[in-house]
């Protein structure tokens, strides 16, 4: 439990956990797993216990999914396994030296050992009108329970900006509600940043045959509003104004870190953490979305991650790492989707491919796409095939080799039995 002296005093914890989204649970849970019997205190921005992002653009917004059944653990669990909660509070000063934090309610708390898990915050659209009540961001319930209201309220034209995974869950999501939907992206394609050609042109005609006016290369001039303020269109750099009730956008995250590299930690893209997720400040990790490090299945290259299994898996090398077991980060990434009925699962990397081979046919809606390297497979796409996607995950951690582009090319062919 967590402890303090006096009223004056600040709590203090033998490990202190910054963020409560998926990450910051499992490290708390990784710990108690590990044998740690010390005191444990998570610390979040967010009011509610720690709860699932991913489905906030998916089930919960859809309305298929309450909020027990998107919670990380019930919330007796976290008092049961003797992890303390600190719950709408952010950290707005880090004194590494004295292993001291200060939060924004005024209290302070040290630690022994820390964890942080920040995440991100949304990127907001640099345009005019942006703050406009009716433009909404989907990364936390917060936001999701604000859509909700307007589309209770009788929100019912949606302009959609940024073509990337949360701006295509988001657009699905509202049409299936029956709102009008228009997603505005400024790149030649979607998914333009993860995927191929080939996904991106399935996922611009999927949308558009579900009833999405999809605009790529089209840039947003300024969000427009009433006199009382509400939104009620967007403006184009073209000049075309589109009517709606509501905005959603999706244009990535910034890496939550100020107080991190404020204290001196190094980090340009996110805070950078070693092998097993070390920033360069004494006895603070960093994990998840905010974490720069060097990935294996990126060529080694510098990177950070946005998906539930980096925060998961790095949660575990930390909570090793602090328990005296150094075991290096070197878990496969892997990602996936929902938008109607279709399922994008991800397993590996298609950072530097110089080739990709189609396996089934887009128009049966059940194909995959792999990504080469050097004759080598480096990352499968795969939409409606689990199958696949299992086998696949299994090769890449196997470590893939060259394969001939036909026998991958034949949906026929099990990817266990090639070699």
């Amino acid at each position: 439990m967590a402890t303090s002296s006096s009223p004056q005093s600040p709590l203090h914890a033998d490990v202190v956990i910054v963020g409560t989204g998926h990450g910051g649970a499992q490290a708390a849970i990784a710990l108690r797993q590990q044998g740690h019997e010390g005191s444990i205190l998570m610390i979040g921005r967010d009011a509610a216990p720690p709860y699932e992002r991913p489905p906030l653009s998916k089930e919960y917004l859809a309305g298929d999914k309450g909020f027990d059944r998107i919670m990380i653990r019930p919330e007796r669990f976290w008092a049961d396994k003797g992890i303390d909660l600190k719950l709408g509070a952010a950290v707005s000063k880090i004194d590494a030296a004295a292993h001291r934090l200060s939060l924004t309610d005024g209290s302070s708390v040290t630690y022994r050992k820390l964890i942080w898990s920040g995440g991100g915050d949304p990127r907001r659209l640099p345009v005019p009108g942006a703050v406009l009540p009716g433009v909404f961001y989907v990364r936390d319930k917060a936001d999701a329970d604000a859509m909700m209201a307007a589309l209770a309220s009788g929100a019912k034209r949606a302009v959609v900006i940024g073509g990337g995974y949360i701006g295509l869950e988001a657009a699905a999501v509202l049409r299936k509600l029956g709102c009008e939907v228009t997603l505005v992206e400024m790149l030649p394609r979607l998914l333009a940043r993860v995927a191929g050609e080939e996904m991106s042109d399935f996922f611009a005609s999927e949308h558009r045959r579900q009833g999405v006016d999809v605009r790529l290369e089209t840039g947003v001039r300024a969000v427009l509003g009433e006199d009382a303020g509400h939104v009620t269109g967007v403006a184009l750099e073209s000049g075309e104004e589109i009517a709606c009730d509501m905005v959603v956008a999706g244009i990535g995250i910034v890496p939550a870190v100020a107080p991190l590299i404020a204290a001196g930690a190094a980090g340009s893209n996110g805070v950078d953490v070693d092998f097993v997720c070390r920033t360069t400040l004494d006895d603070i990790y960093a994990i998840g979305d905010c974490a720069a490090h060097v990935n294996p299945y990126a060529d080694n290259a510098v990177i950070r991650l946005e998906s539930v299994q980096n925060a998961h898996d790095m949660a575990g090398t930390v909570a090793k790492a602090i328990m005296g077991e150094k075991e290096p980060y070197n878990a496969l990434p892997w990602f996936w989707s929902n938008q109607y009925d279709l399922k994008l699962q991800t397993a590996g990397l298609s950072l530097g491919f110089d080739a990709t081979v189609l396996r089934g046919d887009p128009e049966t809606r059940k194909f995959t796409v792999v990504y080469l390297r050097d004759g080598k497979p480096i990352a499968f796409d795969c939409v409606n095939t689990m199958k696949d996607y299992v086998q696949a995950r299994k090769m890449l951690e196997g470590g893939a080799s060259r394969i001939d582009p036909a026998l991958l090319a034949d949906p026929e062919v099990p990817i266990k039995d090639m070699r």
